[in-house]
């Protein structure tokens, strides 16, 4: 039996497309499973899955977010309504991609990095934390750096910046927990800032923000004039 005639069914359970989104979900199917997902069926003489590798074909799937309804209609097997399922779909995509990406560039403010770090403030270690940002001020990555008294030899530049470097960002906020509860800076905080943000300088990386957090409070070292 040929591929382009095997329908859904007679797939062995566990590789149809539907039972496999269910059992690993969806980040362990093909894009073109994904596709026949949403296509939902074939037409005469091909299965669901040959159609969607089929469009795979025609259309890079680099370049869905950007079709039009004109562009499936070169597509055999792809109707009107298949059509609006997938622009449907597409749609729904770049507007949570849009949704997430407003979501985090709240981060830069002080209230919200505070929220973020909910899973360090009622340590009863100290966290230093460092928030990797891209050009448009998103989060690329975020770190704990070390755990234990905020000193020198602890945070040291290179532990910061190295990864820094390795994510492209080009700007940063720092953080980290007080359990004392108490929210002013010690000396060494001071000391650890002033170096950080000088080491930043030299690598063209800016320190946006330093970020105190307690149980229940935090404090903005640029809100309080500490740069």
């Amino acid at each position: 039996m040929r591929s382009q005639n095997l329908t859904i069914r007679d797939l062995p359970r566990i590789e149809r497309p539907r039972e496999k989104l269910l059992k690993y979900g969806p980040s362990r199917l093909s894009a073109a499973e994904l596709l026949a997902i949403l296509l939902g069926t074939g037409r005469k003489g091909e299965s669901v899955l040959f159609v969607a590798r089929k469009l795979l074909k025609i259309i890079p799937f680099e370049k869905f977010s950007s079709l039009t309804p004109h562009e499936f209609r070169n597509v055999s097997g792809i109707g009107p309504s298949k059509t609006c399922v997938l622009l449907a779909s597409i749609e729904l995509g770049k507007r949570l991609f849009q949704a997430k990406k407003v979501a985090i560039a709240q981060l830069l403010q002080p209230q919200d990095v505070f929220n973020s770090l909910k899973d360090i403030c009622q340590s009863k270690k100290e966290h230093f934390v460092v928030f990797f940002l891209d050009s448009r001020n998103q989060e690329i990555h975020r770190e704990i750096i070390s755990v234990g008294t905020i000193n020198a030899s602890l945070v040291h530049p290179r532990e910061v910046f190295e990864p820094a470097v390795k994510y492209l960002s080009v700007q940063i906020i720092l953080a980290h927990n007080h359990p004392s509860g108490t929210l002013e800076p010690s000396e060494d905080d001071l000391t650890v800032h002033k170096r950080l943000v000088e080491a930043g300088k030299l690598l063209g990386i800016e320190v946006l923000d330093h970020i105190i957090v307690t149980k229940d409070s935090f404090i903005s070292f640029k809100e309080k004039g500490l740069f």
